[in-house]
């Protein structure tokens, strides 16, 4: 679960609803002083939000880029039905097409985590809305066997367990006593209603997308799209070696942000934005 370090929002940044063809989704929406070089969509991993990418928004509207960060459907502030079937990896896809597409595309695309399996899939579906891809924090296919175990734990609570009990479960499984140490009250409490007002369904479905995600690396590289994989140092969801490669396959950007784990975004907002405005103003 990523943490933002802070919830205010700069003032080159308002939170609204960006209406598709899709429905409406819950966005933070950075803007610089003057005309965008370009435009950037930003979509959170498995229990995030937009919030965890707070701290990259000032900085990559100061280097000139128009930034949307983005809660997909059944996450936090955007609405999602309780039947699974709409969560479906093409249905979520399909909305961060849509999501280009109001932006007026082509838009530079990044996915965290989670949120990079979603944005690859909308890639391969159709690269045309997209400027580039970057991949953070998120592998070639199934996430490490220790996290799949913490996974098929989550989906099962979920399954017999409301939000409450599930919430008060995990906090159980994490050395609780650090956790709240290094946490403001005012994150915990934000991390606690995040969770609850995402729909179980979302994270059952997502959860088993992430235990059994073909390796797709070979379909994105034939995509004629420049690519970026970011990462922390370490990562316990894609173990780092395993990233490496990926990128080797994808003949990507590759960046490694040191002293960060599995959300430099949150981690290490300011060498991140760095990496990700160094990139795209190459193109």
């Amino acid at each position: 679960m990523s943490t933002p370090p802070t919830l205010k929002l700069p003032p080159c940044a308002r939170a609204h609803r960006l209406e598709t063809d899709r429905g409406a989704f819950a966005v933070h929406d950075a803007r610089p002083d003057g005309a965008p070089l370009a435009t950037a969509l930003l979509v959170p991993g498995f229990t995030g939000s937009k919030e965890d990418f707070i701290g990259l928004l000032e900085p990559l509207a100061a280097d000139g880029f128009r930034v949307i960060a983005v809660d997909g459907r059944g996450q936090y502030e955007s609405p999602g039905p309780r039947e699974e079937s709409a969560y479906a990896q093409r249905e979520l896809a399909l909305d961060v097409l849509a999501q280009a597409q109001a932006l007026g595309g082509p838009v530079h695309l990044l996915g965290h985590s989670l949120g990079g399996l979603i944005s690859r899939a909308a890639v391969l579906l159709d690269p045309a809305p997209f400027r580039s891809l970057t991949v953070l924090s998120s592998g070639p296919a199934a996430i490490a066997e220790a996290q799949q175990v913490r996974v098929r734990m989550l989906i099962e609570a979920l399954g017999t367990l409301d939000m409450e009990a599930v919430w008060l479960a995990m906090r159980e499984l994490d050395p609780v006593e650090a956790a709240d140490a290094a946490t403001p009250p005012e994150i915990g409490a934000f991390l606690h209603r995040r969770w609850l007002n995402t729909v179980p369904e979302q994270l059952a479905v997502t959860g088993r997308q992430m235990l059994a995600e073909p390796d797709r690396v070979a379909e994105l590289a034939a995509v004629a799209l420049p690519k970026h994989v970011i990462s922390g140092a370490v990562d316990y969801a894609w173990p780092v070696p395993l990233m490496d490669t990926m990128a080797e396959r994808l003949t990507a950007r590759r960046t490694v942000i040191d002293g960060a784990e599995h959300s430099p975004n949150a981690e290490a907002p300011a060498a991140t934005a760095a990496a990700l405005g160094g990139f795209w103003s190459t193109l």
